[in-house]
Formats: structure tokens, sequence, C-alpha cells
């Protein structure tokens, strides 16, 4: 689905998200904890361990990868068998809900950085998210979100509507034979929270964010296509 709504262009936007987080540590014994929530098919955490290794030389950054979808992990799981990290302690996979994480799987003030690609706007209470996200964090650690925004560009916002409400259903049907589930794509990336008021629900999380606007709290990928919010646990 996400091949369908970005032409197939989310890979580079998933490169972009790890690089701005620059994962990883240089320093000798220190592990960098990762939690990537809504991450079954293991993409963003293949990429964090991937930089960690190429760009740090690091081998002791962990990730703990985390999904709803049992089905979703266990295609996580064949696609880390054909990696270097596979029965290694730098990945484990779990069931769980991003609103609800559980404190005993997932304690207070665990996790460097918190990333969740693509997912968070198929959950049912995002503020909830927000609040585990800063609760599972370190002072200090990051919150990254990569998701489907609002086009900023009027020209482009008109092509790409025009896209996504006429294309996508119809390529649902050809390609999965499946209308309905393409059509609720098209319709939750509508719903989805602005970059602005996306960027005041995890300010008021209780993260600290950048300036509203575009290179500050967020940053807009092909005029807003997507987005890439951050924060940061100060307390």
């Amino acid at each position: 689905m996400n091949d369908a709504m970005s032409m197939g262009v989310h890979r580079l936007w998933k490169d972009e998200f790890v690089s701005l987080l620059k994962p990883g540590s240089t320093r000798v014994g220190k592990v960098t904890r990762c939690i990537d929530v809504a991450g079954g098919t293991g993409d963003i955490a293949l990429r964090i361990l991937d930089y960690a290794r190429e760009k740090k030389a690091d081998r002791d950054l962990v990730v703990d990868l985390v999904d709803i979808n049992p089905e979703m992990l266990k295609e996580g799981q064949k696609r880390f068998r054909k990696t270097m990290y596979h029965g290694t302690p730098q990945v484990a996979f779990h069931v769980g809900n991003a609103q609800e994480l559980g404190q005993e799987r997932f304690p207070d003030s665990t996790y460097d950085i918190y990333t969740i690609a693509f997912g968070i706007r198929n959950c049912t209470d995002i503020p909830a998210v927000l609040r585990e996200a800063h609760r599972v964090l370190k002072p200090g650690g990051v919150f990254a979100c990569l998701e489907f925004s609002k086009v900023t560009q009027p020209a482009l916002a008109s092509m790409y509507e025009s896209y996504s409400f006429s294309v996508i259903p119809l390529l649902g049907t050809i390609m999965a034979g499946d209308r309905a589930s393409y059509q609720y794509l098209v319709e939750s990336i509508r719903r989805f929270p602005s970059q602005e008021d996306f960027s005041r629900m995890i300010s008021d999380a209780g993260f600290e964010v950048g300036e509203p606007e575009d290179g500050g709290a967020w940053r807009n990928l092909w005029g807003g296509i997507s987005a890439i919010h951050t924060g940061v646990k100060v307390a």
C-alpha cells in the first residue's frame, strides 16, 4: 500500500528518516536502545541497524521491533533471517499495542530512540501512542514519526488528491482485488492531523519540539506528501 500511495518513493523517505536520526554511537561499549513501533516488516529496524554499523561501526545498538499484527512480525522475522543480525541480541520481535505497550515488557525510561513509520494514523488513540512513547523514552530520548501528511503546495495538492481518490482504489482492485482497503488508506490519510496540529499533539504529550514550521518541528518530504516529526523528552 505504501508503494501505491508514494509511487515507490517511501523507500527514499525511510532512508532520509533514519539518516536524520543518526542512530548509534562511536563510543565503545555504549549501547543505543531503539524501539520501532508498528514496524512489523522490519523496514525501519533494518535501516537503523545498517546505519549504525556502516556509519559508526556500532554493533552494540539494539532494536525492539513491535507490531500489533503477528503476521506482519512473521514477515519481518523472515526478512531478518537473511541478514547478519539474525540470531543476535541486536534485534527482538514483540507483539504489542502502540497505545498500551505495557510497563512490564517495556519499562519507563528505557529507550534512546522511538520510531514509528506509516503506522500512527491507523491507531484509534493517537494521544495514547504519544504518551506511551514519552514514557518508554529516556530523558533526552528522541521520538520520530514518518507519516503521510498534508500537501502544502496547491498545484501538487490538487494532483495528489486526484491521484489518491481516483487511481489508488483502482490500483487496489487491479493489484490486490481489494478496493475497500485502499480506499480506507486514502481516507485515513485525509483524516490525519495537519503538520501543525500533529506537532501540537506531540508537544502536549510532553515532548520538546521545534518551531511550528517546515524545518522546525517537522520536515516535509515531497511538498508535504509525507512528513518527519520529531520531539525530545526533556524530563
